[in-house]
């Protein structure tokens, strides 16, 4: 028998095979620092000042990051034991005909990110293009999306393991953290030129209050929520899958946004890329992160295509990768990206709830995979927890726009998701 026919018809929801988990403690952690890795988190972290002090912002970070990414090892954990991507977790919580409403809102949400990412890395190309003064014409944006976008799509075409195991840990996420270092290096130098401690005993104008700030930087690692079980799934163990994106994503999240507030400190700018070149050596830095883009939009569209699958097995995961990647790019070149940004971090919003419910519904010893083959058509008690959970992330602010939504959100639907589980079989955790 070939190797194509012993692959089950629909592999988003059917558990990995144990000869095909090969990820370590090492594979998770890699992917995860470098998925967390970013222009983005770099900016984000910037528009902490000046409504914090510097120290409350470095606070608000550390609390954040390592809450959001707790989650986000909590949830590859559940991929991992259970071998399901979020998908299948989604049809086990939910059931298999309601499950695909919250998969196709993960498929648009997961399309408007790979075009945001691909609009990212495109405009900090053509600043990088202009600094070496080349790329002045008004065509370089075109070619640097199509640019992008081709890569992204040889990428698709190949194994995903291959590219996190042989590309991801020993050949990016050694670059990146070299740049990474050289960047914080020439920032910390500026600091201490102007005076550091002057720099850090800064006041906020409290127009932010930190558990808002904390929000914010929970906001990236929760983003990637719907995606971490498609990678976990090919881990070994459980453990290591929980504390690899954990240490991964916690170290990259924190020092992103650290180094965010320390170039706001020193040279406050609204193009951060611009002032990222002013640093020395800021240009091949500046590269370096730059390249490292490339597996978020990559890990948009993988996730994509999984979600895509589980709806249309008849179509595999790399056919429909490359469709995914075709259509980001496309959308990339027309759309403006930049004014639909809060519709993507709306879209955002409604997977908070919906991976509160996961969590309480799958966590403490329920076999994911038992849950998937018995569900219903639909869960009802799940759903009108998510619904009551996305009207109480979005009322909230009206109530005290001092305590944030996520986290809130998150508890209340985990703790009413947990309490409510006796409805639902459980056995002992695969």
């Amino acid at each position: 028998m070939n190797s194509s026919s012993s692959q089950p018809a629909n592999q988003a929801l059917a558990p990995v095979a144990a000869q095909d988990r090969v990820f370590v403690w090492r594979d998770h952690a890699s992917l995860w620092f470098s998925l967390g890795v970013g222009l983005l988190v770099m900016q984000m972290g910037a528009y902490l000042l000046p409504a914090l002090s510097p120290v409350q912002a470095l606070m608000a970070i550390t609390l954040g990051s390592l809450i959001g990414a707790a989650l986000l090892g909590w949830v590859g954990k559940l991929g991992c034991d259970s071998g399901l991507s979020s998908a299948g977790l989604m049809h086990s919580v939910y059931g298999r005909h309601f499950a695909r409403l919250p998969i196709v809102l993960n498929i648009i949400q997961l399309l408007g990110w790979g075009s945001f990412e691909l609009v990212v890395m495109r405009d900090a190309t053509v600043a990088l293009g202009k600094q070496s003064g080349a790329m002045t014409a008004t065509y370089w944006p075109w070619l640097a999306t199509l640019f992008w976008g081709s890569v992204i799509l040889l990428l698709m075409s190949g194994s995903m393991v291959t590219l996190v195991r042989r590309i991801v840990s020993r050949v990016a996420l050694p670059l990146v953290i070299a740049s990474l270092l050289w960047l914080s290096w020439q920032f910390l130098a500026m600091a201490n030129a102007a005076g550091f401690a002057t720099l850090m005993s800064r006041e906020g104008d409290g127009s932010m209050s930190m558990l808002s700030a904390m929000d914010l930087v929970i906001a990236m690692p929760i983003s990637w929520l719907p995606l971490v079980a498609d990678y976990a799934r090919h881990g070994k163990s459980g453990k290591s899958a929980l504390t690899g994106a954990w240490t991964g994503f916690a170290l990259a999240n924190i020092w992103c946004y650290s180094l965010g507030v320390l170039v706001a400190l020193t040279l406050p700018s609204e193009d951060l890329v611009t002032a990222l070149l002013l640093a020395q050596g800021g240009l091949i830095a500046l590269s370096l992160v730059l390249i490292d883009e490339v597996d978020n939009a990559y890990g948009d569209a993988y996730s994509a295509a999984m979600s895509a699958h589980s709806i249309l097995p008849s179509w595999s995961i790399r056919r429909w990768g490359l469709l995914i990647a075709a259509l980001c790019t496309a959308l990339a070149m027309v759309l403006p990206m930049h004014s639909l940004e809060p519709f993507l971090l709306l879209l955002s919003s409604c997977f908070v709830p919906l991976f509160g419910v996961m969590l309480g519904r799958l966590a403490f010893g329920a076999n994911a995979v038992e849950l998937m083959h018995d569900a219903p058509a639909v869960r009802w008690d799940a759903v009108a927890i998510w619904v009551a959970g996305i009207a109480f992330y979005h009322l909230l602010p009206y109530l005290s726009s001092a305590m944030g939504s996520a986290l809130p959100t998150l508890v209340l639907t985990f703790m009413v998701a947990t309490t409510t589980r006796q409805r639902q079989p459980r056995t002992a955790a695969a």
